[in-house]
């Protein structure tokens, strides 16, 4: 498998292009964990929104996709119309479907809007926005960089 490496100068010029791209007003950022809490605390502090969430996924060890995918920590947006979930990127598309199977079952009169760094052409799924194509594994800088030599 290909990887190539993500670093943060990057990151925060992709930032930039992300929002320019974002064309529709939220009033609360849903970020999926983890990959997605970064690109949601950048995105927060951009428009100034504190109603930051974060709900669980798991559907990877590693880089090994597993069988099953589960969802878990669901906030309560019932307050909200207009939600924004962020993710680092969009592979299969099998996380962002789940998500919002759950939380279009859960708050039906919300809009979900999604936003990715990455997207894979071959996904299930395109989300509202997204900077870039992906073609290899990426390992993101917060991934990596964290890690002990």
């Amino acid at each position: 498998m290909n990887r190539i490496y993500y670093p943060y100068s990057e990151f925060l010029i992709d930032i930039q292009t992300l929002v320019q791209k974002i064309d529709q007003k939220c009033d609360a950022i849903l970020a999926i964990s983890r990959g997605g809490l970064t690109l949601a605390h950048f995105l927060g502090e951009h428009y100034k929104i504190r109603e930051v969430y974060a709900i669980n996924t798991i559907g990877y060890e590693d880089t090994q996709k597993l069988e099953s995918l589960k969802v878990f920590n669901i906030p309560d947006l019932t307050a909200t119309k207009t939600v924004l979930i962020v993710d680092d990127i969009v592979d299969s598309g099998d996380t962002l479907i789940a998500v919002l199977e759950v939380l279009q079952s859960r708050f039906p009169d919300t809009v979900f809007l999604s936003s990715s760094i990455f997207y894979k052409s071959t996904a299930k799924i395109k989300p509202t926005w997204f900077v870039k194509e992906a073609k290899e594994w990426i390992d993101f800088f917060w991934s990596v960089d964290i890690k002990a030599e």
